[in-house]
C-alpha cells in the first residue's frame, strides 16, 4: 500500500474546500441581496431615503435628541490654497474662500444656507478693518467663527465644517458627477438667458482651466469646481458665490433623486470625508444628521447671500465690500436666527372653494423694475381678486415675499396658488403682532423671480423691462 501522506498533503484525504467557498459566498450573497431587498422594500413602501431605513434599523437617534435643541447653527468655510515652486499644493497662511453660515432646522427638516462674499469688510480680533476672509489666517477656524458670528449678529456656531480645496471635485466624482444649467453672469444677475457668453479663462499657475458653454450639462467634480469659481467678468464674486450656490443644489439634487447611486457610492464619499473634511461633528453626529436629513424635502435647501452694497478702501490700501445693513439684518433673521414657519398646504379642493372676489390683495414692487407692481396687480385682478394699495416697496428683494393678514384661511395661499408655478413654494408669513390691523388680507412683495417668471411666460416683445430706466 502506499504511504498515507496525512490531510494537508494528501489529496485523497484532503476535503475539496472549492464547493464549501462556493456555497458560503452563495449564502452570503443571498443574505445581502435579501437585506437589500428588505431595505429597499421599507423605503418604497413607508416613502422614506434608503438612509433613514437603515438608520431606523440601527437605532439612529434624532438630532433633537442628539444635540438637545431644535436646531444647529454650523461655519463652512473653504480653504484657497497656492502652489510651491515643485508644484505642490498647500495652504499655510490660508484666507477662506467660500463663507457659508448655514441653519440647520431639525423642526422643519430645512436647511437654511446664507452665503459670505469673502471681500466682506469685517472687524478682526485686534479691532481693526480687514476683508472678512483674512480672520481664518489670523487665527484659524476660532478666529473665523468668532469673527463670521459677530458679522452676523448670531449666537455663536454650534459646529464648523472646513472643506479641502479639492473637496467640491471629491465629492462630485464619488457621486459620479451632477447636471448643472451653466450660466454666464448675464443669465445670473438679469435672467437675459438669450445668447449667452461661454466661459472661458486659464490660469496656469493656479491650476485652473475653464471652458464652458451655457446651457444644462453633466459636470465631472474638475468641470463643476471650474465653473463655481468663476468670477472672471463685470460680476465677479457676487456671480461666483451664486454659481456655488448652483452647484451646491446639484450636489444635493443628485443624491436626493438617486439614493441607490448614493448608497453604491458610500465607499467613495466615506474616503472623501476623511481625506478633504475638518470639523468638530463626531462620526455619531453626522451620522444622524446624514440619516434624518436624507428624505429632505425638494425645496429643503433654502440658499441666499448678502449682496454687495458699495466697495470701500482699507487702511492698508486694499480694497474690500460692504453690505447693506438692513438686508443683513432681515437675511439673518429669516435664515439663521428664526426662519418663517411654512404654513400647511391646502388641496386644490380648499383652494377652489374660496372666492377670489373675498381676498383683497396689496401689491408693492420690490423688483427694481418700473411698473411690475401694477402689471402683478392687473393680472390678479383679471383672475378676480380685489386690488388695495398699489405702490413701491421699502426695498428692494431678490424673491417674492407674501404676507398674510386675513382671518380667512389659507388667503395668502389662494394668492400665491395665482402666481406663476415656479412660484408655489414660496413661504408664507404672518402679521407682527405689534403692528396694526392690515386694510387687506394679503401683500405681496414683487421680487425679481416674480418678474423673470413674468418674462419668461409673455411673448417676445411684451415682457417687463429687466431693470429700472
Amino acid at each position: 500500500m502506499g504511504k498515507h501522506l496525512g490531510p494537508e498533503l494528501d489529496p485523497v484525504a484532503r476535503p475539496s474546500r472549492g464547493p464549501l467557498l462556493k456555497r458560503i459566498a452563495l449564502t452570503v450573497g443571498i443574505v445581502l441581496v435579501g437585506f437589500v431587498s428588505v431595505v429597499v422594500g421599507f423605503s418604497i413602501f413607508q416613502h422614506k431615503s434608503i438612509p433613514a431605513v437603515l438608520g431606523e434599523m440601527a437605532g439612529v437617534k434624532t438630532p433633537q435628541e442628539v444635540f438637545g435643541k431644535n436646531n444647529l447653527l454650523v461655519l463652512v468655510v473653504g480653504l484657497d490654497y497656492d502652489y510651491t515652486d515643485k508644484d505642490i499644493e498647500y495652504s499655510a497662511s490660508a484666507r477662506t474662500d467660500v463663507i457659508k453660515a448655514i441653519n440647520l432646522d431639525f423642526d422643519k427638516k430645512h436647511a437654511y444656507v446664507l452665503s459670505i462674499l469673502r471681500d466682506t469688510v469685517a472687524t478682526m480680533p485686534n479691532g481693526s478693518q480687514a476683508k472678512i476672509n483674512e480672520a481664518y489666517s489670523e487665527g484659524g477656524i476660532k478666529a473665523s467663527k468668532s469673527v463670521i458670528a459677530d458679522f452676523l449678529g448670531t449666537p455663536p456656531f454650534d459646529r464648523y465644517v472646513i472643506l479641502r480645496s479639492d473637496s467640491v471635485k471629491d465629492i462630485i466624482d464619488a457621486i459620479g458627477g451632477v447636471d448643472v444649467d451653466v450660466k454666464d453672469s448675464n443669465c445670473l444677475q438679469s435672467k437675459q438667458c438669450k445668447n449667452q457668453d461661454s466661459l472661458d479663462y486659464d490660469d496656469n499657475w493656479g491650476h485652473l482651466h475653464i471652458h464652458l458653454k451655457p446651457g444644462l450639462q453633466h459636470l465631472d467634480g474638475e468641470k463643476a469646481v471650474g465653473y463655481s469659481r468663476y468670477r472672471h467678468d463685470w460680476c465677479g464674486d457676487p456671480c461666483r458665490s451664486m454659481r456655488q450656490d448652483q452647484v451646491v443644489q446639484a450636489i444635493v439634487s443628485k443624491m436626493r433623486g438617486n439614493k441607490l447611486n448614493t448608497l453604491w457610492h458610500l465607499p467613495d464619499l466615506i474616503a472623501f470625508v476623511r481625506k478633504n473634511v475638518t470639523t468638530n461633528l463626531s462620526q455619531g453626529e453626522m451620522l444622524t444628521l446624514a440619516t434624518y436629513f436624507s428624505d429632505m424635502d425638494k425645496n429643503g435647501v433654502v440658499q441666499n447671500q448678502l449682496h454687495m452694497a458699495d466697495n470701500v478702501t482699507l487702511a492698508d490700501g486694499g480694497a474690500a465690500i460692504t453690505v447693506d445693513p438692513a438686508e443683513k439684518k432681515k437675511l439673518v433673521h429669516d435664515m439663521l436666527i428664526a426662519p418663517p414657519t411654512p404654513q400647511p398646504t391646502p388641496d386644490t379642493m380648499a383652494l377652489l372653494s374660496i372666492p377670489p372676489n373675498t381676498i383683497k390683495i396689496d401689491v408693492e414692487n420690490g423688483s427694481g423694475v418700473q411698473g411690475a407692481a401694477h402689471v402683478v396687480a392687473a393680472a390678479l385682478k383679471a383672475k378676480g381678486f380685489a386690488i388695495g394699495h398699489v405702490g413701491n416697496a421699502p426695498s428692494d428683494v431678490e424673491a417674492t415675499e407674501i404676507h398674510e393678514h386675513s382671518q380667512t384661511a389659507f388667503a395668502a395661499a389662494k394668492a400665491r396658488a395665482a402666481l406663476p408655478e415656479s412660484l408655489h413654494a414660496l413661504p408664507i408669513t404672518g402679521d407682527d403682532p405689534s403692528a396694526g390691523a392690515a386694510a387687506s388680507d394679503v401683500t405681496i412683495v414683487v421680487g425679481k423671480d416674480l418678474v423673470a417668471a413674468l418674462n419668461s411666460a409673455t411673448t417676445p416683445g411684451s415682457a417687463l423691462p429687466s431693470s429700472t430706466p
